[in-house]
């Protein structure tokens, strides 16, 4: 984890939404329903009501501060508690002070106020409690552990990772990469602005059979070939995001703001288990750019990948229709 020259909390913040509301562009302002947000997915969708005008959004927050925060003898003064949404991909960061709601200086609420324009889909929100320690104003006392993700654009809270699936000929394609691999049945592309996975539709029945809906033994191999699918992606999104750090002057790698953030706090704790995030983000970034360790470590990706990808249990129910059906031949 982390190191600072000075006493911090040693708990995280704890961050909730508690309410969401939309400003239209009639001036009208429309309160959206809880379904907007889910507190298990940490996830905020702006797109949930359907409203193609809305121009703005005002989020409700709420923040817990862990135990001591507010204690006489603590190491800092001038505590402060504020709310920082972030974008990586349009480099916007807007932050809100939150209003401290009890005496003991744990329970902090306020809101946040998201311009549409200024965020092309997710970003990320994040609260920080800062204060003036060793005479130096502003420095961090404690944080949230997890952020939670704003989606300007989806009208599900779903934390995951966004994708875009788009399907081509490869032999007839404009993109060189596609021609140039003309037997792969999918490829993943990590280079866009959200991870891309194009899907071969030259091999013949690929096309119907991830579209089928039914629930007999193709359904079953649809879903075995989609977590196939997924597992491929969970790898080249974990490489693309460890790729493609930036580091600290000290040589301390950070995370990003964008999906390779989610991707890396989502995947880590799999790769490196029982290593907190921070730390997992450092152990892993010296074995890739180190001298060993990098290679040993690629059965733990392909595990993380594996288990985000649900392919035990896809496996096992194709598995049990294969058998059902010999049964009943």
């Amino acid at each position: 984890m982390k190191i600072y020259p000075y006493k911090r909390l040693n708990r995280p913040v704890t961050l909730r939404v508690t309410s969401v509301t939309l400003g239209l562009a009639d001036g009208t302002r429309d309160r959206l329903e809880t379904t907007a947000y889910s507190i298990p997915q940490q996830t905020v969708a702006l797109g949930v009501a359907g409203d193609t005008d809305w121009l703005s959004a005002t989020i409700g927050l709420s923040a817990t501060l862990p135990p001591g925060a507010n204690a006489l003898e603590a190491a800092w003064s001038d505590l402060e508690v504020l709310a920082v949404l972030t974008d990586g991909e349009t480099n916007v960061r807007t932050s809100a002070r939150l209003t401290r709601d009890t005496d003991d200086g744990r329970d902090w609420s306020g809101v946040l106020d998201v311009l549409r324009d200024d965020h092309l889909g997710r970003a990320s929100l994040a609260v920080h409690a800062v204060g003036t320690v060793d005479g130096i104003r502003g420095r961090s006392i404690a944080e949230t552990d997890r952020n939670w993700i704003v989606d300007t654009v989806s009208v599900e809270p779903v934390h995951g990772l966004p994708l875009d699936v788009q399907k081509a000929s490869f032999t007839k394609s404009a993109r060189t990469l596609l021609r140039a691999c003309p037997d792969a049945p999918w490829l993943v592309d990590v280079s866009a602005r959200v991870p891309t996975v194009f899907v071969n539709t030259d091999v013949e029945g690929i096309d119907g059979l991830l579209g089928s809906r039914g629930s007999g033994v193709d359904s079953k191999v649809r879903d075995l070939l989609v977590a196939q699918m997924a597992t491929d992606v969970w790898t080249a999104v974990f490489h693309g995001a460890i790729g493609d750090l930036e580091v600290e002057p000290g040589g301390t790698p950070v995370f990003p703001t964008d999906w390779r953030g989610e991707v890396l706090r989502e995947m880590l704790p799999d790769v490196m288990p029982g290593v907190h995030v921070e730390e997992a983000l450092r152990q892993v970034h010296r074995r890739r750019t180190g001298e060993s360790g990098w290679v040993e470590l690629q059965t733990r990706v392909h595990y993380a990948a594996v288990h985000r990808a649900d392919t035990m249990k896809a496996l096992a129910y194709a598995i049990r229709s294969l058998e059902q059906l010999n049964k009943e031949v």
